[in-house]
């Protein structure tokens, strides 16, 4: 995948797919360490033990709606390649944790990516779903329940336009001052 926000946004689709009502999804960029994390957690029916290990093969998917599942194989192989690793923590009935890192000036390392659309992307695509976003570059720190949303817009559907529209302005301007190194 040309983004790791596009890894990110495959992964979280997983466990939405697994059941999940809750996704929790962690950007940590450690420039000075020369690190990058990033973890995608859910609620959902987790994985069978048995399954994990199989889990990254290509051609191993646990879906009837098609016979392979290159996600997290693309999502092991593009942390590989960056001097990193992926590791998946799960058990039946209580979730699943996905977790990769990088090197993060690694040549191969794809950037980022639009996690402000990747987000809204998520968000409005799956109503019903809370999202905790957390991301960090260095000290700098951006977060964003949309729990705390909903209660701000008085219990409106976050689907509502002008929630939507409050989260895409607030994943913006917080991605921006990240990149700024603005803490404000």
């Amino acid at each position: 995948m040309k983004e790791i926000s596009l890894h990110i946004l495959d992964v979280a689709e997983n466990g939405i797919t697994a059941g999940a009502d809750c996704i929790r999804i962690e950007i940590v960029e450690k420039p000075g360490e020369n690190r990058l994390y990033l973890t995608v957690a859910d609620n959902g029916e987790g994985i069978a033990r048995e399954q994990i290990d199989r889990a990254v093969d290509p051609f191993y998917t646990s879906r009837t709606t098609r016979r392979v599942g290159l996600g997290l194989s693309l999502l092991d192989a593009a942390a590989r390649q960056c001097e990193g690793s992926m590791q998946i923590h799960s058990d039946r009935g209580a979730g699943t944790e996905v977790a990769a890192e990088f090197r993060y000036d690694h040549i191969d390392r794809a950037p980022l990516g639009d996690m402000a659309s990747t987000m809204t992307t998520l968000i409005m695509g799956n109503p019903e779903v809370d999202f905790y976003y957390r991301h960090q570059v260095a000290d700098a720190e951006f977060a964003m329940d949309t729990r705390q949303v909903r209660e701000s817009f008085d219990g409106a559907e976050i689907s509502d336009f002008r929630v939507l529209r409050h989260v895409m302005a607030a994943l913006k301007d917080g991605e921006k001052r990240l990149q700024t190194g603005r803490t404000e």
